[in-house]
């Protein structure tokens, strides 16, 4: 049922309305995006700020904004730990080792770096691929996320959902490039931000307060939040999600929208401060994503109707949606807020995909074999692969759609196919001085198959038996509360944890010897993936540096005799 007003399509219009136009203000001032340096590094002139906040919602979007608050009320807070290793990455890695090796180069794809780093075409190609099969899976994910909210609170089917988020992302990084982004971006921040706020406070203020809020959910055991279990196949410990996470916040640091955004500043002194400034902030927006999952909570078991308990809802994904209608119901234009501020959190991670995206595709690819093209029509090269691979991105969200589970597992397990190996292959060129181009190819290709191999292994094998959420909310007043609920009840079903978890209990059987690796948590696989090419690479490296060594004197010797 569309519960959107007048009012609240006004809202969720105009910011719709004011993203495009940021677009069209730089599209038409400044340089007006007529060359590459304009248009993909915003003339390497940007300002400190906006460039920090564009960092830090590069890698927020309806991920976090539904992901977190669904795992917080199905799993409980304890995801809130790894916040704390991703932003001690990004804060130290980034601004003391990151911004002094990719600043001084000027380059605008961080694979140049690579290129320079092992001589080698091939490598940089492979790392290229390995990106932009990272960036289209993680814009698909987003784009499917949005879609499950619209779908929820306007009830606009899936597929329009993503059509009208991936069109309006195009459009706006397409006139605008980089600079429309960023300052796209601060506009998004400000609109997410109140969102998430709005929803805290008065769903705190519906349960009773904040005292009521908390006592709810620690007897509802949300605050689980200190699991030492050694055990790694365990879906969430302090060890994996703080260590495991390590590995994303190391990909991060030597991601494309990062580089992009260190490029895009006039001194070295400048990239510092934004990464510097974009730690804590990241700390902070995920700090506010979780108590949106405790409120919820708190507001289902003071209404007394548990929605996923009671059939209103199928997927957690949806809890966030769901919630927002419930506290908003009768306040026009709340609810065009919420649709603003999780459109928003989308938008400004697919504009910076897209904008990644079309860099690396110009720079490492097309560049090479277009060198006498102008850099005017190079531009509006690099503005059409923004459109071709929006429409990328439609496709995998599509697919997306198919596989089950919270947002943010789903997200995590995915994107460490191909995050965990190009953390590996950074790793490799960065900081081993002896790893050569045959090496890091060879890790990085080997790491790159064993990873897509598990992370397909673990999702579709059937041997993973699912972790049971937390007990349910209460539900004892379901067959009394508002008309929604009671529709939903009519049967008089009793319900209980065992049903509230039959959506989880799926059939599964026992792994063979090989399928045992499947049964590694997620939140692993980003360090593992990391590990494998790392290791691999040195492995590689050491047998193709020994083997020439080898052969080099018998080589010159039999030249001698000659």
């Amino acid at each position: 049922m569309n519960c959107l007003s007048i009012v609240d399509y006004v809202v969720f219009g105009a910011t719709i309305l004011m993203s495009l136009g940021i677009g069209l203000y730089f599209a038409l001032s400044g340089g007006r995006q007529r060359s590459t340096s304009e248009f993909l590094v915003g003339g390497r002139d940007m300002q400190i700020i906006p460039v920090a906040l564009s960092l830090v919602v590069s890698f927020e979007s309806s991920i976090m904004i539904l992901g977190i608050p669904a795992e917080v009320y199905v799993y409980g807070a304890q995801v809130w730990i790894s916040s704390f290793s991703s932003c001690l990455t990004v804060f130290i890695l980034t601004g003391l080792l990151v911004v002094p090796l990719m600043h001084p180069l000027k380059i605008t794809s961080v694979n140049e770096y690579i290129e320079r780093r092992f001589n080698s075409r091939a490598v940089c190609l492979l790392g290229t691929f390995v990106g932009l099969l990272y960036y289209v899976f993680y814009m698909g994910l987003v784009v499917f996320g949005t879609a499950i909210g619209l779908e929820e609170v306007a009830d606009i089917p899936q597929m329009w959902s993503m059509f009208l988020a991936i069109f309006a992302a195009i459009i706006y990084t397409a006139m605008g490039g980089i600079k429309a982004v960023v300052w796209t971006d601060v506009f998004q921040t400000i609109i997410m931000t109140l969102g998430i706020l709005f929803i805290v406070i008065k769903g705190t203020l519906d349960v009773g307060g904040v005292a009521e809020v908390w006592s709810a959910a620690s007897k509802g055991g949300r605050f689980n939040m200190l699991n030492f279990d050694p055990d790694p196949t365990v879906r969430h410990t302090f060890w994996g999600l703080y260590f495991g996470y390590l590995a994303k916040g190391l990909s991060v640091s030597f991601n494309q929208s990062t580089v992009q955004r260190i490029c895009s500043m006039k001194t070295q002194r400048g990239a510092q401060k934004v990464t510097f400034m974009a730690g804590p902030i990241y700390w902070l927006t995920f700090t506010l994503s979780i108590p949106i999952g405790i409120v919820a909570y708190s507001y289902y078991d003071h209404l007394g109707c548990d929605p996923l308990a009671s059939g209103q809802i199928t997927n957690p994904n949806q809890i966030l949606p769901i919630l927002t209608v419930d506290i908003f119901k009768g306040i026009p234009g709340m609810l065009g807020l919420f649709v603003a501020a999780l459109c928003s959190a989308s938008l400004s991670t697919i504009s910076s995909g897209l904008s990644s995206l079309s860099a690396t595709t110009w720079e490492d690819i097309l560049k090479h074999h277009l060198p006498n093209l102008s850099d005017f029509k190079a531009t509006l090269v690099a503005k059409a692969a923004v459109i071709i691979y929006g429409v990328f991105s439609l496709g995998v969200a599509i697919v997306i759609s198919l596989v089950g589970g919270t947002l943010w597992q789903i997200s995590i397990s995915v994107l460490a196919a191909f995050s965990g190996p190009l953390c590996g292959l950074f790793i490799l060129a960065a900081f081993c001085p002896w790893a050569n181009a045959k090496g890091a190819f060879t890790g990085t290709l080997v790491g790159s198959m064993i990873m897509m191999w598990i992370c397909l292994g673990s999702t579709f094998s059937g041997v993973v038996k699912p972790t049971p959420w937390l007990p349910p909310a209460s539900t004892n007043q379901c067959m009394t509360a508002t008309p929604p609920v009671a529709s939903n009840t009519s049967t008089g079903t009793t319900f209980t944890p065992s049903v509230y978890n039959a959506s989880v209990a799926e059939t599964f059987r026992e792994p063979i010897w090989i399928e045992e690796i499947y049964r590694l948590s997620y939140v692993w696989f980003g360090l593992l993936g990391t590990s494998l090419t790392t290791l691999t690479g040195f492995a590689a490296s050491w047998i193709t540096e020994c083997s020439e060594s080898c052969w080099a004197p018998a080589d010159d010797a039999n030249r001698g005799r000659t």
